[in-house]
């Protein structure tokens, strides 16, 4: 149940800070997929924070937590979903 109230806490700071800025909901695109970099980014604040206040060093936490949250793993198809893309001929068919 927390995690619900806290999520809708959230809501509601991002609808005053909407107000503020005179912008509508649902955001134009180019807005809203700024709003959710700026999340993205803002997510890794506090553990940066903490790593900083820990003495270790930026470069560990970029490399441990930052750069696999924020830029993720880019996806990896199958051959067998290639092959079937490109129409060749899979388990002794040919697709069309």
């Amino acid at each position: 149940m927390k995690i619900y109230l806290l999520s809708l806490g959230a809501g509601l700071l991002v609808g005053v800070v909407y107000s503020l800025l005179n912008v509508r909901s649902p955001a134009p695109p180019v807005i809203a997929l700024i709003g959710l970099l700026g999340i993205l980014v803002g997510e890794q604040i506090v553990p940066f924070a903490k790593s900083l206040w820990g003495k270790e060093p930026a470069a560990v936490s970029w490399i441990h937590q930052i750069k696999p949250h924020v830029f993720g793993h880019m996806p990896k198809g199958n051959i067998e979903t290639g092959n079937v893309a490109r129409g060749q001929q899979v388990s002794g068919r040919e697709t069309s």
